[in-house]
C-alpha cells in the first residue's frame, strides 16, 4: 500500500510480484509490515508470508499485529528473517526482552512512528490506537535498546508520503541516542534524499516505499549516485548508472546522439570480446 501521512492509504499491489521486481533491481533488504493488523487481532494469518519469502532472497523483516512469542514463531517458521514489533511493546516494554531473549537481539526490531517538527515536540505515535503518547522517540528508542532491541526503525508521520525528503533531524537525534543501528525511514522523493540521509545523519541505512514502488529504475538509480559521492553500498545488479551523468537535480543527464553512438559501439566490442 501507499502511505501518506498514517491517514491514506493507496493500493499498490500484490507483495509478492513487489517483491520480485525489488529483487531484481538490487535492494538490500525488504521490510513488509500488515498496516491493519495491529487494529483487527482477527486478521492475524501469517500463512501468506510462506509465498512471499519463496521469491525473496535478501533479508526481510516483518511486521505487524504481534503481540506474543507465538507470533514471531510463526512468522520466522514462514521465512521471516527479523520482526518488527511497534503499538505492543509501547504498553507491553518486557514483551522486548522475552522475544530477544528467545530469539536474539539481531531478529528484533522496534518501529518507532513520530510526529512534530522539532527535538521539543517529538513525539512517539501509537497508530494502532490513533494517539500520540507522551513519550519522546528519543527516550523510547533508549529503553528499546536496553530491553534488547537490535534496530531501531524510526518512521516520521508528519513526512511519510510526502515526498519531501526525509525529516534528518529526528532521525539523526535518534541514531545519536542509541548505539544500535537506526533505520531512517518516511520522506523520500527522489536520489539525493536518501543521499541526505548518509551525509547527514547517522542513521545505518535508508528504508523507502512509495519512491520505490513508483519511481522508474529508483533502486539502480539511487544506488549508483551514492557510490558516486563516495557511499560505500552495494551494487551488483547486471545493469547499472555508474558511469552515467546525473545533473545537479539527481536526474539523469542528456546524452549527444554521437556519444551514444560511440557508447553502444563501445559496449558491442566489450561483448564480442
Amino acid at each position: 500500500m501507499q502511505s501518506i501521512n498514517f491517514r491514506r492509504y493507496l493500493p499498490v499491489g500484490k507483495p509478492a510480484i513487489a517483491i520480485e521486481f525489488l529483487n531484481s533491481w538490487g535492494i538490500d533488504e525488504i521490510v513488509l509490515i500488515d498496516i491493519t493488523a495491529s487494529k483487527d487481532h482477527s486478521r492475524k494469518k501469517y500463512d501468506f508470508i510462506e509465498e512471499i519469502t519463496r521469491k525473496c532472497f535478501v533479508p526481510l523483516t516483518v511486521g505487524g499485529g504481534i503481540s506474543s512469542v507465538d507470533d514471531i514463531r510463526a512468522l520466522l517458521g514462514f521465512g521471516a528473517d527479523k520482526i518488527s514489533v511497534n503499538s505492543y511493546c509501547l504498553a507491553h516494554p518486557e514483551f522486548i526482552s522475552e522475544a530477544a531473549k528467545i530469539f536474539g537481539n539481531q531478529c528484533i526490531v522496534v518501529a518507532i512512528d513520530a510526529v512534530g517538527s522539532s527535538p521539543s515536540d517529538y513525539r512517539v505515535y501509537n497508530a494502532a490506537k490513533g494517539a500520540v503518547m507522551d513519550v519522546s522517540p528519543v527516550d523510547w528508542a533508549r529503553k528499546a535498546e536496553a530491553m534488547g532491541a537490535g534496530e531501531i526503525y524510526i518512521t516520521s508521520v508528519d513526512r511519510d508520503g510526502s515526498k519531501k525528503g526525509f525529516d534528518l533531524g529526528l532521525i539523526d537525534l535518534v541514531a545519536r541516542s542509541v548505539k544500535i543501528p537506526v533505520i531512517a525511514s518516511g520522506g523520500a522523493g527522489k536520489s539525493s534524499d536518501v543521499l541526505d540521509v548518509f551525509c547527514r545523519t547517522n542513521a545505518s541505512a535508508v528504508s523507502a516505499a512509495n519512491f520505490f514502488h513508483f519511481s522508474e529504475h529508483s533502486v539502480i538509480v539511487t544506488k549508483s549516485i551514492l557510490r558516486s559521492k563516495g557511499v560505500d553500498i552495494r551494487l551488483n545488479t547486471h545493469a547499472d548508472y555508474e558511469k552515467s551523468p546525473f545533473g545537479d537535480d539527481f536526474r539523469l543527464k542528456k546524452r549527444s546522439e554521437a556519444y551514444l553512438g560511440d557508447l553502444l559501439f563501445e559496449r558491442i566490442e566489450k561483448e564480442i570480446i
